[in-house]
C-alpha cells in the first residue's frame, strides 16, 4: 500500500496536523510506503544552505509524525524549492536496494532550480520503481513549454549513469505542480461548473487531458478521474477561489500520473498477453484533494495505490540476531549470516536503533564494524560484539540493522527485542541521589536582609 502526496506549500511552514493528509485515521490497513512530493519549499538562500547541512523543517516534521508509527526516511532529494521524501515500514528495508536520486533544472534555461524535477529510484522486491516530483512552468499560455520541460525531465534523469532511464522502470510515478490550466472557458463558467460539482464539463479543456491525446510520450501515462475541485488558486486559509485583483481561473495544477512498463509493452500485442507475464500491477484506490489545508494557494492532492508484486527477491541479503539477554552490564554478541553473493565490505556496520526513535539510518544509538569487531566466523555465520559501555543503561525496545557500504542501504534487519535496564547502575544513581538529598542542611529557611 502506497500513499503519494503532492503539495505546493508556497514557502509556508508545516501545518499543525497532517492526520487526514496521510490518512492516519483510516480504518484500513496501514500504508507500507509514503511518497511525499513538495513544491515551493522555502528556498531563500539562507534557508537552502542551512537545509543542505541539516534536515529541512518539512523533513523533520514528517519524520516526527511517521517514525513513532514504524516508518523510516528511506531517501530524500532536494533542489531548491522541490523536495521528495520517501518513508517505508521497517519490515521492507532489506528488500529495497539500488536507491539513487537525481534532479534536473529547467528554470532559466536549465541554470536555475526553481522549476524542474527531482527523482528517487529503487529496486523494490526486485522490481524497478521510480518516483518523479516536478514543478513545471506557470501561466495559461505556457502549455508547450510545460510539455517540453516535462519531456526533458523524463529524458535527463540518470542520463549517463549506469541506471535505467525513467521510462525503462517497471513502474514510474510522475506528480507535482504540473501547472496545466483549463483552456478556452471563461472564469464564470469554470466557477459555476465547480459550484455545481459538474467537473466533467471541464475535463475536455484541461490542458493535460488535451495533451495526452496528441503527445506520444504522455499516452502511456494513467491518471485517476478528476472527481475533486480544481486545487488552484485559493485565498490562504480558506476554500474560496482567488479574490485578488488577478482572479486566477481555477485549475487542476496538482496531479499524479503513473505508468506500468509491461502494460505498455503488451498493449500493442493484443491477444498475446498472458496473466503469468504480469509480475506487477498498480491499482488506484483513492485520488482526492484535501480542502482543509490552507497554508498555501494550492490544496494538496493524494493518491492511494495498491502495488501487487510477484516478489523477485524473497530473502534478505543478511540475516542477523541478538544473542542472549542484552543489557549494559556486559558486552553483547550479534550473530549474522549473508547469502553467498553478498558484496560485503570492510566498511559495513551493524547499528543498534531504538524502535520509537528510528527516523532514518543516521539515528543509530551505537554501531559495530563487521570486520574490526568480529569475534568468530565459519561458513554459516559470523559473530561480532558490542561493548557494554555502548549499550543504553535504561533499556527499552531496539532492533539491529546491517548497513552495506557497497549498496548504500540497509540489507538486513532483526526483529525488535528488549534491552534490559542496567539495574546496578540505576540503583547506584538512585542511592547517590538519596545521599545527596540527605546531606543537604536543614536550615534552608528563607531570610531577608535589610
Amino acid at each position: 500500500r502506497l500513499h503519494l502526496v503532492t503539495w505546493n506549500v508556497g514557502t509556508a511552514s508545516p501545518p499543525p496536523d497532517v492526520t487526514s493528509l496521510l490518512q492516519l485515521d483510516s480504518l484500513g490497513p496501514a500504508m507500507d510506503m509514503y511518497v511525499i512530493g513538495l513544491q515551493e519549499v522555502n528556498s531563500r538562500i539562507t534557508n537552502f544552505l542551512s537545509d543542505l547541512a541539516f534536515d529541512d523543517p518539512w523533513s523533520i516534521f514528517f519524520m516526527t509524525v511517521l517514525s513513532p508509527l514504524g516508518y523510516i526516511k528511506l531517501s530524500s532529494v532536494r533542489m531548491q524549492g522541490l523536495l521528495l521524501l520517501i518513508f517505508v515500514k521497517h519490515i521492507h528495508l532489506p528488500f529495497i536496494r539500488d536507491i539513487h536520486t537525481h534532479y534536473t533544472r529547467t528554470g532559466l534555461y536549465g541554470y536555475w532550480g526553481n522549476k524542474g524535477g527531482v527523482t528517487v529510484r529503487m529496486s523494490l522486491y526486485g522490481h524497478t520503481i521510480c518516483f518523479m516530483n516536478c514543478h513545471l512552468p506557470a501561466h495559461m499560455e505556457n502549455t508547450e513549454q510545460r510539455l517540453d520541460d516535462f519531456e526533458k525531465i523524463l529524458e535527463m534523469q540518470f542520463e549517463g549513469e549506469n541506471i535505467p532511464s525513467t521510462l525503462d522502470h517497471d513502474v514510474l510515478f510522475c506528480f507535482g505542480d504540473l501547472n496545466f490550466r483549463i483552456a478556452d472557458y471563461g472564469i464564470h463558467f469554470v466557477r459555476e461548473s465547480i459550484n455545481n460539482k459538474r467537473y466533467n464539463l471541464l475535463w475536455d479543456k484541461d490542458q493535460l487531458n488535451m495533451a495526452k491525446k496528441k503527445e506520444a510520450f504522455l499516452q502511456e501515462f494513467i491518471e485517476g478521474p478528476l472527481q475533486f475541485k480544481p486545487t488552484y488558486k485559493f485565498d490562504l486559509y480558506s476554500d474560496v477561489y482567488d479574490t485578488s485583483e488577478k482572479k486566477r481561473k481555477p485549475a487542476w495544477t496538482d496531479r499524479i500520473l503513473w505508468r506500468v512498463k509491461n502494460l505498455c509493452q503488451h498493449a500493442s500485442k493484443e491477444g498475446e498477453f498472458s496473466e503469468e507475464e504480469q509480475t506487477i500491477s498498480v491499482t488506484l484506490n483513492n485520488y482526492i484533494s484535501h480542502m482543509s489545508y490552507g497554508i498555501s494557494d494550492h490544496k494538496p492532492v493524494t493518491g492511494t495505490f495498491g502495488l501487487e508484486l510477484k516478489p523477485l527477491l524473497t530473502d534478505p541479503l543478511v540475516t542477523l540476531n541478538p544473542e542472549g539477554e542484552w543489557s549494559a552490564a556486559h558486552d553483547v554478541i550479534i550473530s549474522y549470516s549473508a547469502v553467498p553473493e553478498f558484496p560485503s565490505s570492510a566498511w559495513d556496520w551493524i547499528g543498534l536503533f531504538k524502535v520509537v526513535a528510528f527516523r532514518h539510518v543516521n539515528d543509530c544509538v551505537t554501531y559495530t564494524w563487521v570486520e574490526d569487531d568480529e569475534i568468530s566466523s565459519n561458513k554459516d555465520s559470523k559473530q561480532v560484539y558490542m561493548s557494554a559501555a555502548e549499550i543504553p543503561d535504561m533499556g527499552g525496545e531496539y532492533l539491529l540493522c546491517y548497513y552495506s557500504n557497497n549498496l548504500r542501504s540497509i540489507v538486513g534487519i532483526s526483529q525488535p527485542f528488549q534491552i534490559q535496564p542496567n539495574r546496578a547502575l540505576i540503583e547506584k544513581d538512585r542511592t547517590q541521589e538519596e545521599n545527596s538529598w540527605m546531606q543537604k542542611p536543614d536550615n534552608l529557611e528563607p531570610h531577608n536582609e535589610f
